[in-house]
């Protein structure tokens, strides 16, 4: 198994506490803050770990409050808000230095039948073919400045094979959308649970960058400031975070300093498996005047 996503699984288990308080470890993905999805899903871990496992989330809405720190653990704190003859509920805070960082609330369901319907898959081309991100990242690395040089050389746990050209590659404004396929670099247990978590994780990853598409931006010349402010995942059906799945967003409004993304996950058939809705603080960086 690669050891990016032998690091992300040992992150998901969580060390117990006590009977709904988890600690969990920090990960280094270049940045000194703590990534936005490692909260998410450890978050979900924790609430995971008060349900049953015939329970699996079938929704996530989540809030970041502080950014985290590497160097330190985070101390989950699971609230049993309801428990249902089908659905239950579970409210998380994620704390470090005795402060939450993060207020996540998550639904569980029993598996049922009902009727079905969805929207269609997009007509992009498969992932045969494309160019993973990180051998892209490779190609600008020298280019880019110190800070961002270490994000670069992080090693994701899930292949990421974008269908249009990346933003720090091409920086003209473009129409808000984009895709990208992505799955696991091995495979995995068959535990829905994991599945899951690792989907919250990795759905962190490139959704708010949509939001700066249609903006004259150039990353390599100017740091944009980019921070998730919350985080709403939807999981509508079965699915394997080990087969390439699909990634397609698109970013209907910015205002006021914030961009709003929105994600449809489908797998290879065209099953819309998850929908994920993002808002985030999206700023060009403006250098501070010279003190003296």
């Amino acid at each position: 198994m690669s050891s990016a996503l032998k690091d992300v699984i040992e992150l998901l288990k969580l060390e117990t506490l006590d009977d709904s308080i988890f600690r969990g470890a920090s990960h280094d993905i270049g940045s000194t803050r703590v990534f936005g999805g490692q909260i998410v899903g450890q978050a979900l871990a924790a609430a995971q770990q008060t349900v049953s496992e015939a329970q699996t989330a079938h929704s996530l809405h989540a809030y970041f409050l502080r950014p985290g720190d590497v160097k330190r653990p985070v101390i989950y704190q699971v609230e049993a808000s309801r428990d249902g003859r089908s659905y239950a509920n579970r409210r998380v805070v994620a704390m470090q230095r005795g402060r939450p960082i993060l207020n996540l609330a998550a639904s569980f369901h029993l598996p049922e039948e009902g009727q079905s319907h969805q929207t269609s898959a997009p007509n992009v081309p498969g992932p045969e073919g494309l160019t993973d991100t990180f051998e892209l990242h490779q190609s600008v690395k020298d280019q880019v400045p110190e800070k961002m040089q270490r994000l670069l050389a992080h090693r994701r746990p899930f292949e990421f094979r974008p269908v249009e050209t990346p933003k720090f590659m091409d920086p003209t404004a473009r129409t808000p959308q984009k895709h990208l396929w992505m799955r696991a670099w091995d495979t995995l247990a068959d535990d829905p649970q994991l599945h899951q978590s690792l989907l919250a994780y990795v759905s962190d990853y490139e959704l708010l960058g949509t939001a700066t598409l249609p903006h004259e931006l150039d990353f390599i010349q100017r740091t944009v400031q980019l921070a998730s402010l919350d985080h709403a995942l939807w999981f509508h059906r079965p699915f394997r975070v080990d087969e390439w799945l699909l990634y397609a967003c698109d970013s209907p409004t910015s205002a006021g300093g914030r961009g709003f993304s929105r994600g449809q996950i489908f797998n290879q058939e065209g099953v819309l498996v998850a929908s994920v809705a993002q808002e985030g603080v999206m700023r060009p960086w403006r250098e501070r005047p010279n003190s003296s």
